[in-house]
């Protein structure tokens, strides 16, 4: 008599807790590069996708929340994992398992064939020389040709080209799985399906837990939403020996005539970016215009201060984003969001990676 299918063996292994594929990783390695600037990094696999944490000083705390549709494949199976006791939600979807990792071996590992590093390359040609198959004499551009043109005759794209794309396509494929608690992240890497692959095993670590910085709405003084260009190219000139950088912001103009400013403060900016350090301070203030700042709302008048060195660790993910979210609350808790666009179309009902960093105010103490 046959065995009933659903009747396994108790010895019999569980799926792994992650699966997940992507032709290039670029964007993956760009969105993972945001946040690393502390190599012990915790990650989260959750049905949505993946979330990596970091934190400073006990003072800074960023997030990089990658979405399961940054990858092209990308399967949780929650089954395998078990929900802690102290758990207030007995879903697994939505709990997830979370592991340490150190951050720097996973990027270093992504960018084995040195094709990682840039992400707004995204669409274009690779200038990085490609492994050289058996029997191949003719120039590297006519066989990318020659096999672009197999491939639109139906006769690519099978096996393992699935995963790493076929050779026409530039850029570094990667395939990630990861069986559960005790068990290492395995990446198997290849510039496509015909060249040399790499296998990576990552040591994992049980989680510490992670500061927790809750941000709440209801408490929020000052919220706008502006181009990451403006930022960026403010804090970029600022002088490195920067000690201490001031957000200022202000009620804005009134236009309906049911708000006034308060006396003294009607020429003040909406928003204003103090630096000062050793050599002296600098003011940058950023005008009531859209092509600036796209919303803003502040509710009083608010000053806050805060480590420059712990601001400057969010310049890398504001280089490749598009918006920033600001927001302030009553105590100073400050919150920098940045939207990471996906490379090429964006699919419909889907949203972008973005990177979140939460930074505690100075006490007037430390000022």
């Amino acid at each position: 008599m046959s065995q009933p299918a659903d009747d396994q063996p108790e010895d019999a292994p569980l799926p792994p807790v992650l699966k997940a594929s992507v032709h290039d990783v670029r964007h993956f390695a760009a969105l993972l590069r945001g946040v690393n600037f502390v190599n012990r990094a915790t990650v989260t696999v959750i049905k949505a996708g993946l979330v990596v944490v970091v934190e400073e000083a006990r003072t800074l705390l960023a997030t990089a929340y990658i979405f399961s549709h940054v990858f092209d494949e990308y399967t949780y199976n929650f089954e395998s994992t078990e929900v802690p006791q102290d758990s207030q939600t007995s879903d697994p979807e939505d709990v997830g398992v979370a592991f340490e990792i150190p951050l720097n071996t996973l990027i270093e590992c992504l960018n084995i064939f040195g094709t990682a590093g840039s992400t707004s390359a995204a669409n274009t040609t690779s200038k990085h020389k490609k492994w050289k198959r058996a029997g191949e004499d003719s120039d590297p551009e006519e066989d990318d040709d020659a096999r672009g043109r197999r491939q639109s005759n139906g006769t690519g794209a099978k096996g393992i080209d699935s995963y790493f794309g076929s050779a026409a396509e530039k850029g570094t494929g990667m395939r990630m799985t990861y069986a559960g608690s005790g068990y290492p992240l395995t990446l198997l890497i290849a510039e496509d399906a015909a060249g040399p692959t790499t296998t990576c095993e990552i040591t994992t670590y049980e989680p510490e837990p992670n500061l927790e910085l809750p941000f709440e709405s209801e408490r929020m003084l000052v919220s706008m939403l502006l181009y990451s260009s403006w930022l960026r190219d403010a804090l970029s000139e600022l002088d490195p020996s920067c000690d201490k950088l001031t957000f200022i912001g202000n009620p804005p103009p009134v236009t309906n005539g049911k708000q006034r400013q308060q006396p003294g403060n009607t020429n003040a900016p909406m928003l204003r970016i103090q630096a000062a350090g050793t050599f002296g301070s600098t003011e940058m203030d950023y005008p009531n215009d859209r092509d600036v700042l796209e919303t803003f709302e502040c509710t009083r008048p608010v000053s806050f201060s805060y480590r420059f060195g712990h601001i400057s660790r969010a310049l890398r993910a504001l280089q490749s984003s598009s918006k920033t979210s600001l927001r302030i609350d009553d105590e100073g808790l400050l919150s920098l969001q940045f939207l990471m666009p996906l490379p090429g179309p964006k699919a419909e009902g889907t949203s972008e990676a973005f990177i979140e960093f939460r930074c505690l105010a100075l006490d007037e103490l430390d000022e």
